[in-house]
């Protein structure tokens, strides 16, 4: 398991096992008093993503004799959104987040003749529509932890997929669709919510756009989004 995915899975752990015994006592929650009577608010979010693809391999790459690995190499990138927040009571939120998200991704291919190698650069500007539903713990001197889950619809606007110029690349999808999970923590201050969060996503479908005039994509059966997001939200 990859090391940063080994980490958050742990981290998420722990919060889900402490996040209903946080604590019981409303004492020092003097700011989370005067939004706790908001049925919804809004905020923007700034963030930090790190992404990469799940790359599986096809019958061909096996039979092929000029590509001997195929990997995918993660790019950076940051997003910029708006939150839309809505209560259903006092630990359920409905969450969208219309986000612009800009990343970086990157498949490399090993070629068996004198070990080159060489790549394909896959830059993304996202138009993302995520859909969360979130829990949080009882509240503790203007603090609480919650987990969040929920699907993203992704629409790649840069997209290179469609180009002319572009015919001898692998080619992926526009459209993408992802589930979500992640954890983090609100902090209640005297004008607005701060909510640090860590964000893992999984697209559902294959984006890759076959061609099997290309052998760089005979030797991808399925390409899968991965991706994970460092978000600092400011809501009030």
């Amino acid at each position: 398991m990859n090391p940063s995915l080994r980490n958050f899975a742990l981290f998420f752990l722990f919060i889900t096992f402490t996040i209903n015994s946080f604590g019981q006592s409303a004492k020092g929650n003097y700011n989370f008093l005067d939004f706790s009577q908001k049925p919804y608010y809004f905020g923007i979010t700034l963030a930090y993503n790190s992404s990469n693809f799940k790359i599986f391999q096809s019958r061909e790459f096996v039979l092929n004799d000029s590509i001997a690995k195929v990997e995918s190499l993660t790019g950076p990138g940051f997003n910029l959104g708006i939150v839309t927040n809505l209560k259903i009571g006092d630990h359920f939120d409905i969450r969208f987040l219309p986000t612009l998200s800009f990343a970086e991704r990157n498949i490399n291919y090993g070629a068996t003749r004198r070990n080159k190698r060489f790549s394909r650069r896959v830059e993304s500007v996202f138009v993302e529509m995520p859909f969360h539903a979130r829990y949080k713990s009882v509240p503790y001197r203007d603090m609480r932890l919650f987990v969040i889950t929920g699907v993203k619809y992704s629409f790649d606007v840069a997209s290179d997929s469609r180009s002319r110029n572009a015919e001898d690349l692998v080619k992926i999808a526009q459209n993408d669709f992802a589930f979500e999970i992640g954890v983090g923590v609100q902090f209640f201050l005297p004008y607005f919510i701060f909510s640090p969060e860590l964000k893992f996503s999984h697209g559902l479908n294959n984006i890759l756009l076959f061609d099997e005039n290309l052998e760089e994509s005979n030797v991808i059966e399925k390409v899968l989004s991965r991706g994970f997001t460092i978000s600092l939200h400011f809501e009030g």
